[in-house]
């Protein structure tokens, strides 16, 4: 079960991305962080240059080998939730 944290961001424990659970259309469910927590964020973020930064650091550590089977961020949890915390306030 995942839970609301401030914006529009959904945070969900330990959940397979394999079955698709809690990602509502228009969303994308992606890993963060050394504990690959699972974050389901609007797929508008895709076109912010912010965001664009961190795909481009996901591009380059695991190309298209993301180990927990969905879109892998390798950065901190707390710089992932800043940049999606300014990211929700436009």
């Amino acid at each position: 079960m995942g839970f609301r944290l401030p914006g529009i961001i959904r945070r969900a424990a330990n959940q397979p991305s394999s079955k698709g659970v809690d990602v509502p259309k228009g969303y994308l469910a992606i890993y963060v962080g050394e504990e690959m927590k699972r974050f389901v964020i609007p797929i508008s973020y895709l076109n912010q240059p912010s965001f664009q930064e961190l795909l481009n650091q996901a591009e380059e550590q695991f190309q298209y080998d993301h180990p927990m089977g969905g879109l892998t961020i390798p950065c901190r949890e707390v710089v992932f939730l800043d940049i999606t915390s300014r990211l929700s306030r436009c």
